[in-house]
């Protein structure tokens, strides 16, 4: 069986640890080119960046009123991507989904990711919802009007790249100093701030509850790999044995 039929049934996760964004997009990058190959079949990778805001294809000028220096002596880096929509954060603590999928419907995709995400936060205990019949400024999800996950993708050649960002226990302070998601009185939340003051279940199980409800909305078997089987040099994000388990049909492919 090749990768290209065996992603018709199965979709390949690998969790990863903190990644410099820019090496997160040439990762995707080289995986894009294999998956439009066949030589890879559909996967998902998770993990955490440091401090970025990237900006998407819809981004304007204003979205970061303060200027570039003043995000920079804060540690912060600015990077201009491809993906849609605008301007957004990323930092340690946030859960970053990269699904490099052959897709036909860019808009079921959406709707599925969101799907997904909605239903992972069910499973810790939040009421999230979409808002996407409001208009495209409200793609993601939403914990009443406060917005908890972002998404924005890119499609080249029927592969999708860059994906979703959920708030699990980041610092929300940043989302404070731009105008976040083109949407300039949004307010951000996070798992962390919506089950205070006891908090969520921690980042491990989040991103298991995360890639499990993922595959599931795909209708697809969750196939856990390395990033040696990917091919690519990354950090290993650490899976605790603690976080509880949850239920559905997983393989892992060792190194």
């Amino acid at each position: 069986m090749t990768a290209a039929d065996r992603s018709s049934q199965e979709l390949w996760v690998c969790h990863l640890g903190a990644v410099p964004y820019r090496e997160a997009l040439a990762m995707q990058d080289a995986i894009r080119a294999q998956r439009q190959a066949g030589e890879l079949p559909d996967t998902l990778l998770l993990l955490e960046h440091t401090p970025v805001y990237t900006r998407g294809r819809r981004s304007g000028a204003g979205d970061l009123p303060f200027g570039e220096d003043f995000y920079s002596s804060r540690g912060i880096e600015v990077i201009d991507t491809d993906r849609g929509g605008q301007l957004t954060y990323h930092g340690p603590g946030q859960l970053v989904g990269y699904p490099i999928m052959a897709i036909e419907d860019v808009h079921r995709f959406l709707r599925t990711m969101e799907d997904a995400i909605v239903a992972a936060l069910a499973g810790e205990g939040i009421q999230a919802r979409s808002r996407h019949e409001e208009g495209i400024d409200y793609t993601g999800v939403w914990v009443q009007d406060r917005k908890i996950a972002s998404i924005g993708v890119h499609i080249m050649r029927g592969v999708s790249t860059h994906g979703f960002a959920v708030n699990v226990e980041n610092d929300l302070e940043p989302f404070s100093w731009v105008v976040a998601c083109g949407l300039p009185d949004v307010t951000m939340t996070s798992l962390a701030r919506e089950l205070a003051p006891h908090g969520s279940t921690g980042m491990p199980c989040v991103r298991r509850r995360a890639a499990f409800e993922f595959c599931r909305a795909h209708g697809r078997r969750q196939r856990l790999v390395s990033p040696r089987r990917l091919g690519i040099d990354a950090p290993v994000a650490t899976l605790t044995t603690e976080a509880p388990r949850v239920h559905g049909s997983q393989e892992a492919i060792p190194a």
